[in-house]
Order: structure tokens, then sequence, then C-alpha cells
């Protein structure tokens, strides 16, 4: 594995994900991987889970882990090319892109989209160039349109905390619109549909997304999943609820009206099979989940967020062993 952007990048995400458990049964067993290799993470934007889970991942590996956050301590990059650096910027993405290389072994990248303009965002101008220019393995953090590690924790977690059922039924996994004060990107609820669109082709889940009119997510990330208007209804049965807030990608960045009762609280996992909640967190308490359900025996949250770190690792891991 050269690059982690998407699930196209994992042959198979039943072995993917065993390989994670693996190392959470053993993290330290393959630090003869990671001797005398650098990591460098690259933050173009803030980080918590991401950061400290990717450079535990490492260091469990054996590796030396540099950290760069770049819009506080980096100079301003240029991305486009044939212009005169006149104005702002200081420095082309070009070279500074390709000296990260030269120090490091593996570059993991985070940058988020500007939710002005769809056609830039999704065309991941910036990640794509700084993969291009750096010319090692690059991790994705999270870009314009997609979070991976996040994605792939989030079916580890699934995957371990649910249980066989006699009569071989899979678990029902809706993905659920919330609230927020603000436009956020679709990244999380694109990738996190992406796997779960696979997952379901693996035949390890039944995946149903609820969203209000407008927040349809564009169709390349929702192939084959169950699609509802009515939070309710898409609710019925199920076992994991996965809550996450995100802006239209129709009339791109926009929070659009949205009727009534779509936080998730325990009135509503009344509609569920009991269901387990997810959030890949920083999440705002009683706007997108209630309170009661964050502290009470249904929400995964820490469990979700502490398997961010075996995500990271197998990634790593395997990049590592085409370095070898």
């Amino acid at each position: 594995m050269n690059l982690f952007t998407s699930v196209h990048d994992v042959p198979s995400i039943k072995q993917f994900v065993n390989d994670a458990l693996a190392l959470k049964a053993n993290p330290y067993a393959h630090q003869d991987l990671g001797k005398n290799k650098t990591l460098g993470l690259v933050f173009m934007n803030p980080s918590l889970r991401t950061r400290l889970s990717t450079q535990k991942a490492a260091l469990n590996l054996g590796m030396n882990v540099m950290v760069m956050n770049m819009d506080k301590e980096g100079w301003a990059l240029e991305t486009q090319d044939g212009v005169v650096m006149n104005g702002t910027t200081v420095e082309h993405i070009r070279e500074a892109a390709a000296v990260m290389g030269q120090y490091c072994d593996i570059l993991g990248l985070r940058s988020f989209p500007k939710l002005n303009n769809r056609e830039e965002d999704y065309s991941e101008d910036f990640f794509n160039k700084f993969v291009k220019y750096c010319a090692v393995p690059v991790v994705s953090l999270e870009s314009a349109t997609r979070h991976p590690l996040q994605s792939f924790a989030d079916i580890i977690t699934i995957h371990e905390t649910w249980t066989k059922q006699p009569d071989g039924r899979k678990p029902k996994v809706v993905l659920a619109w919330a609230p927020h004060v603000k436009a956020l990107p679709q990244a999380v609820p694109n990738s996190f549909a992406e796997w779960m669109c696979k997952a379901q082709e693996e035949g390890m889940i039944d995946f149903t997304i609820a969203q209000p009119e407008g927040y349809e997510l564009s169709e390349d990330f929702t192939t084959n999943a169950d699609i509802q208007y009515n939070l309710e209804e898409a609710l019925a049965g199920a076992d994991y609820v996965y809550v996450k807030n995100w802006s239209s990608y129709k009339e791109y960045g926009k929070v659009l009206t949205y009727p009534d009762g779509w936080m998730m609280n325990n009135e509503k996992l009344k509609f569920t099979n009991d269901a387990k909640v997810m959030h890949c967190l920083p999440v705002r308490r009683d706007l997108e989940l209630s309170s009661e359900i964050l502290d009470g025996p249904n929400s995964l949250v820490i469990h979700e967020a502490g398997n961010r770190l075996w995500a990271a690792q197998a990634v790593i891991k395997a990049m590592l062993e085409e370095l070898k």
C-alpha cells in the first residue's frame, strides 16, 4: 500500500479489520518494521483524535514522528502553476511537498474543503498535488471529500461489537443526519457511506442513510444504500446509528431548512433495536446528539475513538511492509 485515501485502496474490508484487531491484541509486535523510519504528519487544519492516534500508531511500530501544523507554523502555500507569486503566498506546494518527502518515509496530510466551490473541492487538487510532489507513500488524515481513517475505525467498531445472530442476520447500520449551527463538509459522511456500501457488498451489514430533503450526498458515495427521508422510519430495527451533520452537496456548502426532530435522543432510540450510537467527534452536545445518549449505555463514541489508533496502525504497517 503506497496510498490510503479511500476504501478503494483496500482489497478486503474483512481482512483489513482482522489486521487491525490483531494489532490491537498485540500492539508492539512489529516494531522492527518502523525502525529508522520517519512518519511526517502535516496538518492544514485542527486535529485531536487524528493527530494523537496516528502519532501513537507510528510509535507502536517503532517509527520516529514529526508533526507540522502548516496552518500555524508553515509558509503560506501556492498551489496553482503558472502564477507570479507576488501576493500573500510564500512557497509553492511543488517545493514544500518535495522537501517533506526528503525528510520522511511516509507522510500523512489533513486538509479541509473551503465549501465555496464544489468542483474545486471535489477535484482534491491540493491533496493530489501533495501526493504527486512528495514522492513517498501518503496517508489521508482527512481531505476535502473523505476521512478514511475515521471510517475504517467505524467499521472496526461495528465488527468488534456485533454479536453474531443465530439466524445469521446482519447488523442494520443507519447514517443519520443531525443539526448543526454552521455548514460542515461532507467528508465524514461521504467516507462512512462509501465504506458501509462496500461492507454491504461484502455481506457484513445492511446500510441505510436518513436525511432531510436537500441533504443528499453525491451518488458516487452512496451506491446501493437505502436512502430515506423520515428519521423514525429509517431507525426501525437499527442496530447501529451513526450520527453526523453535513451541509448540502447539491446547493453546495449551504445549511438548508429542515423539519424538527432530527437530533438523536433516547426517545428516538425506542424506534431502534436498542441501537448503539456512534459519532466521529467532536460533537456539539444537545444539538447534534443528546447528552443522555452520550453519557448512557448506548454510546460507542469513546470506544470508536479508541479504534482510531488501530485503524491508523494497520494502514501504516501495510505501507511499511511495502518499504522493506
